[in-house]
């Protein structure tokens, strides 16, 4: 991305070592700058509408008014600027991230514990926290303004071809499984379409959400208390089932494991295998599996995220004759994912995040029932 000035920053901690630090990592890069620092949140608000900086970066806990305050004052009064929460790595840090998160916060960082070094904490942060503000200022620019400003050739946001052109494909057979990928704005995005569903949902659910242990567990405990189906951290073993959606477990990747013989549903599995496409869990990881074990029953949805993880797994669900759903950009907190399948060909269609459990419904209530479920996993692994 191309700007005629410096991405603008205010830095809001309350602890002067990591108010320096940001302030160390903001300065290493010549296209951005601290707009300011303020130790709590009441100061915050009043730097907010002094400087008009282009983005936030907001510690969890401080003191006066800690950060989720701050955050819903800040929405409250109509400032749309993305924020990035700075979490310590404790429960109470991050189930705070989470409500943030949901709360209109674009994305997270985790402060550096453990480092052998400052300088070494520096680095990890920044290599954490740098393409964050990157992909969010970027978000914020105009679709046109960011096509005038780049001798990059960018697509347009897709709608997918007509869905008239996938009808034989949609009809026959009908999803058996819903599987969503999602990462920055995942939170928030879920927010709102897992609370959507009905608790008849015909369809078991798993989502790979890129987080870290401790927030996908908090996350999966926060939706199942808003949700009408049961939502949970996935466990090995753990049968796939209607009604429950599974999320997969921070630092674990998910995968779909056949039925030992034919009647049993299809199990979960969790491994520590190496890293794709720099995630753990990794949303290809599951998708591929799922496409093994229901075929052309996969039902996949690609929402809000950076980068383009779960591109590779939506061409072999495609493949395999599965269906394939992508948030529109307008709606996406960043529109990487999503885009990556869209500009591929691979979604068909490409809807608002408000019109996506309207779809998955409409899909769905052509579902059969669970024994018929099982028997076509069977077929279609034998």
């Amino acid at each position: 991305m191309v700007l005629s000035r410096p991405i603008r920053i205010l830095i809001a901690d309350d602890s002067a070592v990591m108010r320096s630090m940001l302030r160390t990592i903001i300065s290493s890069d010549p296209g951005l700058e601290v707009a300011g620092t303020v130790g709590d949140g009441n100061a915050a608000l009043a730097a907010i509408e002094m400087l008009h900086p282009d983005l936030v970066l907001l510690d969890v806990e401080m003191p006066v008014m800690d950060g989720l305050l701050t955050l819903k004052a800040l929405r409250t009064r109509g400032h749309e600027m993305p924020v990035i929460m700075c979490s310590s790595s404790t429960q109470r840090g991050a189930r705070v991230t989470i409500e943030a998160l949901a709360a209109g916060a674009s994305d997270y960082v985790a402060k550096p514990v453990g480092q052998i070094s400052p300088e070494a904490a520096v680095q990890s942060l920044a290599q954490d926290l740098l393409p964050k503000i990157h992909a969010l200022a970027a978000a914020r620019v105009p679709f046109e303004s960011l096509v005038a400003s780049t001798n990059a050739t960018v697509r347009r946001p897709m709608q997918g071809p007509p869905l008239s052109q996938f009808r034989p494909q949609l009809r026959l057979p009908v999803p058996t499984v819903l599987v969503i990928g999602v990462s920055t704005g995942g939170p928030a995005a879920l927010d709102v379409l897992l609370p959507s569903l009905p608790q008849n949902f015909p369809l078991p659910v798993l989502i790979v959400q890129h987080m870290p242990e401790l927030f996908t567990k908090l996350l999966a405990e926060r939706l199942n208390e808003r949700s009408l189906l049961r939502v949970t951290e996935a466990i090995e073993g753990d049968e796939v089932r209607p009604g429950t959606v599974h999320f997969a477990r921070g630092d674990w990747h998910m995968e779909v494991l056949a039925a030992a013989r034919c009647g049993l549903p299809p199990t979960l599995h969790l491994t520590q295998a190496a890293l794709e496409n720099h995630c753990r869990p990794a949303v290809d990881v599951l998708f591929r599996s799922a496409a093994k074990v229901y075929g052309s029953g996969v039902l996949a949805v690609v929402l809000t995220g950076m980068g383009s993880d779960g591109l590779a797994g939506c061409r072999i669900i495609r493949a395999r004759g599965g269906t394939v759903l992508a948030q529109d950009r307008a709606s996406s907190t960043i529109w990487g994912m999503p885009a990556a399948v869209a500009n591929a060909g691979l979604a068909q269609r490409v809807l608002p995040l408000q019109s996506i459990a309207r779809e998955l419904l409409r899909l769905a209530s052509r579902s059969i029932i669970v024994s018929g479920t099982a028997r076509e996993i069977c077929e279609t692994v034998a």
